[in-house]
């Protein structure tokens, strides 16, 4: 069954396209947004995926910006359902690496930023629509130590800023956290954990409800329905997850799937002195490529691309997944292959019992392709994309 015949939201995510200001944001919605859109859903309103810089919410701040932005919205009939929160600064045409997780959930001017980020969308999503909005997994995990009950606070405070806004707009925000190699919360294990230690356990109800004015019980049942996860597919493909057993690991931890975020990274079934020759294409400057890597059931870890092809001939025989975005219509890239087919297995498990309402493709590092697996224009990639999720939803 389609995703539109199930009433679940499938979109992409704006961040694709280099929109750092307002008006990068309107051109993006009225040129590739509404193409795609006459592609794959002409005849229906269309949910999009928006990606809103510092800046450009600076630009959305100006009451004619912002009723310019909910114009445009409802005229086209696109509907603002989900927001990517996680890249504060330049994303596109600069090295953007470690940076991306600045400021970080440690730092006051991330949760400034993330309360903003959601009184906008409160304001131009229609009233009784749930909003996701995914956001950075704490920090860089080289900077963690000691910061877990800081990020964790922040974490509350920023859930309780979404509260009032539903008090208020009748728009519902929930923060969606987005594991990530690398960082303080990586491994969906790791994530559950955090989530049952500082912000779903008794300490961080009662904290809740201070913030809130609630009961500890109605906190306890408020605290979900505004802080959960953003699960990305291409993530936990790279962490070697186990599909059904991660998702599993969710739902016995009562933490929801605010937004599914669908991906595939790249894998290496077997490195050798070919493999490393064609991964040498992916090794490019502006995004962080992290890898993980698999010998005898022993995982490793490397923060870049670059160091880990730096072992040379010592990591041969090893199995590499690569956080590079690829897209998700593709399985052979030539010496190696991508991760569809973890994709594919969550997209097979969501059809069976679904995971979240809004499932957004994401493939931000188009750019940065090797030139081979940009033979099309991006709007031809984002539609194919789209039709591919769509073909393994009806089954």
């Amino acid at each position: 069954m389609s995703a539109a015949r199930t009433g679940e939201a499938l979109t992409y995510c704006l961040n694709i396209h280099p929109a750092e200001t307002w008006a990068e944001i309107r051109a993006a919605l009225m040129g590739p947004v509404l193409r795609v859109r006459a592609g794959f859903a002409p005849d229906r309103p269309f949910p999009v995926g928006l990606r809103i810089s510092a800046r450009a919410l600076e630009d959305l701040k100006k009451p004619e910006a912002r009723a310019e932005l909910g114009g445009l919205l409802q005229a086209e009939r696109l509907t603002a359902v989900t927001v990517n929160g996680f890249p504060f600064g330049p994303f596109h045409g600069t090295r953007v690496k470690e940076e991306v997780y600045r400021p970080d959930w440690r730092e006051v001017e991330r949760l400034r930023y993330t309360a903003e980020l959601a009184e906008l969308m409160a304001d131009i999503a229609p009233s009784g629509e749930t909003v996701s909005l995914s956001t950075v997994p704490g920090c860089f995990r080289a900077l963690a130590e000691g910061a877990e009950d800081g990020i964790a606070d922040h974490y509350l405070q920023a859930a309780a800023h979404l509260h009032e806004l539903e008090r208020k707009t009748g728009v519902r925000i929930a923060l969606a956290i987005e594991p990530e190699p690398a960082c303080l919360l990586e491994t969906i294990a790791e994530t559950c954990a955090f989530f049952e230690k500082r912000l779903y356990s008794p300490a961080a109800r009662l904290r809740f409800a201070k913030l809130t004015g609630l009961s500890t019980d109605e906190a306890g049942d408020a605290l979900p329905c505004h802080l959960g996860l953003c699960y990305d597919v291409c993530h936990a493909a790279v962490e070697f997850e186990d599909p059904a057993a991660s998702l599993q690991l969710l739902r016995d931890a009562g933490v929801p799937v605010h937004k599914l975020q669908l991906s595939a990274a790249l894998r290496v079934p077997e490195l050798n002195a070919e493999t490393r020759r064609a991964l040498g294409k992916f090794n490019e400057p502006t995004f962080l490529h992290q890898v993980v890597a698999r010998r005898n059931g022993t995982l490793s870890r490397y923060t870049d691309l670059g160091p880990a092809l730096s072992r040379g001939a010592e990591a041969d025989g090893e199995e590499w997944r690569v956080h590079f975005h690829v897209p998700v219509f593709l399985r052979d890239l030539g010496a190696f292959e991508s991760t569809r087919d973890f994709l594919a297995e969550i997209l097979a498990l969501h059809r069976a019992e679904p995971i979240s309402k809004h499932l957004e493709v994401e493939t931000y590092t188009w750019d940065v392709l090797p030139e081979e697996l940009r033979r099309q224009s991006v709007d031809e990639a984002i539609l194919r994309e789209l039709r591919w999720v769509e073909e393994q939803l009806a089954g």
